[in-house]
């Protein structure tokens, strides 16, 4: 039992640490397009486009915490 319950977190811990950074990642461009959209809407949309963009990329070249 002690042994699936530690076997249970690292698999947590993998999955967190995987997944973290690529929803930051994604929170952080939603959060600049809608504070950017809150001045001007264009400027929103585009702002949103272009970190989407860049979020994309990012998440493509991809790494995790082995690296």
């Amino acid at each position: 039992m002690k042994n699936k319950l530690k076997t249970a977190v690292k698999g947590i811990t993998k999955w967190i640490n995987v997944r973290l950074p690529t929803s930051l990642l994604a929170l952080g461009a939603v959060a600049v397009s809608v504070g950017v959209g809150m001045i001007y809407i264009p400027a929103g949309t585009i702002a949103a486009g272009v970190l989407m963009m860049l979020a994309g990329v990012l998440m493509i070249k991809g790494g995790d915490s082995d690296e």
